[in-house]
């Protein structure tokens, strides 16, 4: 999938899986940062069901010790790329996302008011795949074209609008790959 194109908010390629988590964003507001997270449930874990369950608010406490901490939280991202490349979008890019939680970026807190919040299925101790570089890269380009405020130096990880808080996408990220491939 080339992820270069986007229709009514929505990633042209990326698979739509819906979740309630969300509103819309305050009268006005421009989208012009692009946070980069990652998570993977459980911990550590890949390519199971759970990612798509907790942002639609379905994830069944019983399947996992650490699923009863969280099951109850509300939250969502507007994409996530899994480890093979493929995306699944949540949210349309034009409404808010519940991702960044506490944050601040250039002395403008509540950033999930004016970015997008893209989940890398990873943890922030292993490398991600070339594929998820890949496929980030991409839409990295489509959605600064399509949301022109959105430029190489409002690109962030969560651990730098929610330092202390935040460690994600972590040390595994490897920015200057990413920055070389956004460079393209």
């Amino acid at each position: 999938m080339s992820f270069s194109n986007i229709n009514d908010h929505w990633l042209v390629g990326a698979r739509a899986c819906p979740s309630p988590h969300y509103n819309q964003r305050p009268d006005g507001e421009e989208i012009s940062l692009l946070v980069i997270h990652n998570i993977s449930l459980p911990p550590g874990q890949f390519d199971g069901p759970y990612i798509e369950q907790f942002f639609q608010g379905q994830l069944d406490a019983s399947k996992h010790p650490y699923f009863a901490e969280i099951a109850d939280l509300r939250v969502s991202a507007h994409l996530l790329i899994r480890r093979d490349g493929s995306v699944i979008q949540f949210v349309p890019f034009n409404e808010r996302a519940w991702h960044a939680g506490a944050s601040c970026f250039d002395g403008r807190e509540q950033c999930n008011d004016f970015s997008i919040g893209i989940e890398l299925e990873g943890t922030d101790d292993l490398p991600y795949t070339d594929p998820q570089y890949q496929a980030l890269a991409t839409i990295t380009r489509t959605l600064m074209q399509y949301y022109p405020a959105i430029t190489c130096d409002r690109i962030t990880g969560h651990e730098h609008i929610a330092p202390g808080r935040k460690t994600d996408p972590g040390p595994a990220f490897d920015w200057p790959y990413y920055n070389s491939l956004i460079a393209k």
